[in-house]
């Protein structure tokens, strides 16, 4: 009955690095999921005000003001009946950020005007980031991808 035991332990043991490393896998590619729709969508918003179907001032990139206002939509300015466009259902959730932050929020933005070896937020979302830390099975940081 102790060999037993003990070799139960010791599969139970093994296992759990495995558990584990499946676990961190599965949220890597929810993050890279999240990541492609998110660019996705900002680069439609980004052609839809290129083609004038979104209204902005002269000055302006084209990109949208916030993550919301991909989700929220946009008036269609070509549009007499007052259709919106939206560009998501809904803004995924980086999986590696604190689960108490609203979807928008848990990504870092950056903005069109910012280096992109020093990303920060401003008048438009151009791209999103994770602000984790940690690091991915391949070594890379999350927050590079």
């Amino acid at each position: 009955m102790l060999v037993v035991l003990a070799m139960m332990g010791v599969l139970a043991a093994a296992a759990r690095p495995m558990l584990q490393m499946s676990a961190q896998r599965s949220r890597e590619h929810e993050l890279r999921q999240a990541l492609r729709q998110i660019r996705t969508a900002i680069d439609a918003y980004k052609k839809a005000a290129d083609e004038g179907q979104v209204a902005h001032a002269a000055d302006a990139s084209g990109y949208p003001p916030s993550l919301d206002a991909l989700a929220a939509g946009v008036a269609d300015a070509k549009s007499v009946k007052g259709r919106r466009i939206y560009f998501l259902r809904r803004v995924p959730r980086d999986p590696f950020a604190d689960p108490a932050l609203a979807p928008a929020d848990s990504w870092g933005l950056r903005s069109a005007d910012s280096p992109p070896d020093s990303p920060r937020p401003g008048a438009d979302v151009f791209d999103v980031y994770s602000r984790s830390e940690k690091r991915g099975l391949d070594g890379s940081r999350y927050r590079d991808w």
